[in-house]
């Protein structure tokens, strides 16, 4: 009976983890939320299909956003300028390689400095929204209590080069995270409620 029973908790725990992805139109309208409300309805959407990231919709502006990936837990979409997608198309590569997140950071830190990744433009922007699972509604594509942050794509620039700290002064102001690497943005994290 404890076989049984640790084989069902097992079983559901997988499943949790392993959720197939909602609709291509809740992809879309869950990855627009992270995009200002301006650039929503021209926006490049890429999302998750059988684990791979895919193109759902092509757009005809700057923005480019990417769906929630249904392995994880809550909701967690970006929207980035459409300067950062070889630089994201080659962290998904390297992720789908097998690589973790520093070996992913070295890759593309040598490939930048050969010339051979063409970095986001300075200046450039990426917002990050999430929200925890019990405030998601996969159904329907809504969700509420939502948290956005924003990046600031600066590549080499340092706290020298800029002004700005290495850690936050206060709630919802800048600082710059990755000093002098090709990964260098300003983080702008708001206050949460």
């Amino acid at each position: 009976m404890k076989s049984f029973l640790t084989l069902i908790f097992l079983s559901l725990s997988f499943s949790a983890f392993c959720q197939q992805a909602p609709s291509k139109e809740i992809q879309i309208k869950l990855a627009l939320l992270a995009a200002p409300e301006d650039q929503r309805a021209e926006a490049t959407v890429y999302g998750y299909q059988n684990g791979e990231i895919v193109l759902l919709r092509k757009g005809s502006n700057q923005t480019v956003c990417l769906g929630d990936d249904p392995n994880r837990e809550g909701l967690s979409v970006s929207c980035y300028h459409s300067s950062a997608q070889p630089f994201m198309e080659r962290g998904w590569a390297l992720r789908k390689e097998g690589k973790n997140a520093q070996e992913i950071f070295n890759t593309r830190e040598a490939e930048a400095k050969a010339g051979k990744l063409q970095l986001p433009d300075q200046g450039s922007v990426l917002h990050a929204l999430v929200a925890d699972e019990k405030d998601v509604n996969w159904a329907t594509g809504e969700a509420q209590n939502t948290y956005t942050r924003s990046v600031v794509y600066i590549p080499w620039a340092t706290a020298e080069s800029t002004g700005l700290p290495l850690k936050p002064a206060g709630p919802g102001l800048p600082w710059i995270m990755d000093p002098g690497t090709h990964r260098a943005h300003i983080m702008i994290n708001p206050a949460r409620n």
